[in-house]
């Protein structure tokens, strides 16, 4: 029987409850591991908004950009992975979630959801590209039923990983440099190549592509005929590729593609570790602690000179940067009581935090969700938003003690920062997001990065090792 994640289950995981059971049904007989594959194309065909806030007029395509589904059916239960050339799923996340459920028996917490945070394709949280993202999740959902039909086996499952040593970290943290791969074959031959790596992608020319990442899965592609290669983003939001001086746009993201598939090949031709096994999933909201609110006084005195009687306005409006200053006042005047967690606000489709949505959703976009997996022997954790490298890197060296353990960020829909404790300090971008983008009346508390790893660490039943404690007074 398939696990329910109904609303009622996000709720409950509001006040810290697992959603499903750690202990699941009974393991899938020997031999019985099936996969699927396929791979749509989602490239926009007329001039939208990019997540740049630019219009692409006209909708020039440097490279086509596509969703790719692999299924993997253990006899027992189905997890379905989903990625995409985009900078996160949006507004398509809730359809898709509630349809794959109603009409595939796949509850959200065996639908992974994952994106490589490519910026060249349209910002679905403004209102002219709602449609794109309606039309997302039909083409998705039939790539999904198509890689159900082709599900095929036996297939055993292997983990292998290198490093791409052509990245920098910001914030004062350690880089993580490591490529992860997950290989998918039947009688030896791969079928498809899961892989990720903790950065920002290379752009490529103005127009519609899939950045670095896509002409990586090319590439991997073509040293395994007949495999579908899925990538998508680790935990790489305060990390980036090193420039290449001298190479034009193109030819920089060709280059920093290849460094990529260079190294997933290499992994994929070696000795990788047997992970097949029975497939687990839970799904659990994760409410990470948000700063006090700033003095009355002091937003008033902050709100001289703006504009005050525009609510909150989507991009590209120009004053989309106080829209917190805004929703702080409001606050204030209203009476309305102030978030101490970010799953106390639901999250808007125009990508805003406010107090309630206008129409109820059977999945309401809250922060932050986290996804633990089992497949065999080997975690699989997927964190929503954009988190920060330390709060992936800590977790990978936690569960890594027990067996190989693949971590994602980007899951689900938007992408929120989470910031280490040392970005929060510095108040540097990554901090600044949540307030500043999604019009928050606070910001962030110094411990979300420590929650945010005790939270994951605890759904596999793993001891939490805090950071060192920092006096919130010295950080301010």
């Amino acid at each position: 029987m398939k696990p329910d994640l109904s609303r009622r289950h996000f709720l409950a995981a509001a006040s810290g409850t697992a959603l499903l059971p750690q202990a699941l049904g009974a393991a899938p007989a020997p031999g019985r591991m099936k996969a699927g594959t396929a791979k749509v194309d989602i490239t926009p065909d007329r001039p939208r908004y990019d997540v740049e806030k630019v219009l692409i007029d006209p909708p020039t395509v440097y490279h086509p950009v596509h969703a790719r589904c692999l299924s993997l059916n253990d006899g027992a239960r189905r997890m379905v992975f989903v990625t995409y050339d985009l900078n996160c799923l949006d507004y398509a996340t809730p359809i898709l979630r509630e349809r794959v459920e109603t009409e595939l028996g796949i509850p959200p917490a065996y639908l992974v959801l994952l994106a490589t945070h490519n910026h060249q394709v349209p910002m679905q949280t403004i209102a002219s590209n709602f449609d794109y993202g309606e039309w997302l999740a039909e083409k998705i959902f039939a790539g999904i039923k198509d890689a159900i039909s082709k599900e095929d086996g036996p297939v055993d499952l292997h983990f292998g990983l290198g490093h791409g040593y052509w990245l920098r970290a910001s914030g004062a943290a350690h880089a993580d440099y490591e490529i992860q791969v997950l290989s998918i074959a039947k009688s030896g031959r791969p079928m498809a190549l899961l892989f990720n790596h903790p950065t920002h992608p290379v752009r490529g020319p103005a127009g519609w592509g899939p950045s670095h990442p896509g002409y990586a899965m090319d590439e991997v592609e073509e040293q395994f005929p007949g495999a579908l290669a899925l990538y998508a983003d680790a935990c790489g939001g305060n990390q980036f590729p090193v420039e290449l001086p001298g190479l034009k746009e193109l030819a920089a993201c060709r280059q920093r593609g290849h460094d990529l598939a260079v190294e997933v090949i290499r992994v994929a031709k070696g000795p990788m570790e047997e992970i097949t096994g029975a497939l687990e999933s839970q799904l659990k909201l994760v409410g990470l602690p948000l700063a006090e609110p700033l003095p009355y006084q002091t937003a008033l005195e902050l709100a001289r000179g703006i504009p005050m009687d525009i609510g909150l306005v989507p991009p590209p409006h120009p004053d989309r940067p106080t829209n917190w200053i805004r929703a702080l006042v409001h606050h204030y005047k209203e009476g309305i009581p102030f978030p101490k967690t970010t799953s106390d606000m639901p999250c808007s489709d125009g990508g805003f935090f406010i107090a309630k949505l206008d129409k109820p959703r059977k999945y309401e976009c809250r922060f932050v969700e986290a996804l633990a997996a089992k497949i065999g022997k080997m975690t699989l954790v997927a964190i929503q938003g954009e988190p920060c490298t330390p709060v992936g890197a800590r977790i990978k060296d936690v569960l890594r003690q027990k067996g190989p353990a693949m971590v994602f960020g980007y899951f689900a829909e938007r992408n929120l920062y989470i910031p280490t404790r040392e970005i929060v300090r510095e108040n540097a971008y990554q901090a600044q997001v949540i307030q500043i983008q999604f019009g928050s009346p606070v910001g962030w508390a110094p411990e979300a990065e420590d929650e945010m790893v005790k939270a994951v660490l605890e759904l596999y039943g793993e001891k939490y090792t805090p950071t060192q404690t920092i006096p919130y007074n010295a950080m301010r």
